[in-house]
């Protein structure tokens, strides 16, 4: 009970988030930037809410550079995944087949660093995690 009196809800969209410049002193997210539109803007939007020095932090799948850990992490994700979510549920069997596209659709983590970058993001740092099935992004903002 303590806890929902500190937190609300606030309905937004990634491209134009409904709180004022400046207003966090970090932020993170999670498998955010395959489902926007507009990557550059979410990530001007996001370093714009956030003060000037503050951290913004993320978590991303990723997909693997070696050719051969690539092989594999295609294999599953084209066929292990829906067979999988489809084992537990319809919906499931959706998020599995929709995954790897969306994954393999994101830029690579380079390029992501240059467009944190440009949204005014600096000391931007990346960490691939489980052989580059995942991505740490970290920076300061400008």
């Amino acid at each position: 009970a303590w806890l929902s009196e500190r937190i609300s809800l606030v309905h937004g969209t990634a491209e134009q988030l409904p709180f004022d410049d400046a207003q966090f002193d970090a932020l993170s997210f999670t498998y955010l930037l395959r489902y926007v539109e507009d990557r550059a803007a979410t990530l001007r939007e996001l370093a714009r809410v956030t003060r000037r020095g503050g951290t913004i932090a993320s978590l991303e799948f990723g997909a693997p550079p070696s050719p051969v850990w690539r092989v594999l992490w295609e294999l599953y994700v084209r066929a292990g995944l829906p067979v999988l979510g489809r084992a537990i549920s319809p919906g499931w069997h959706e998020v599995g087949r929709v995954l790897g596209p969306t994954i393999r659709a994101l830029p690579t983590p380079e390029r992501l660093a240059e467009v944190w970058r440009e949204a005014g993001i600096d000391d931007v740092n990346v960490r691939g995690l489980s052989l580059g099935g995942g991505v740490v992004m970290w920076g300061r903002r400008r």
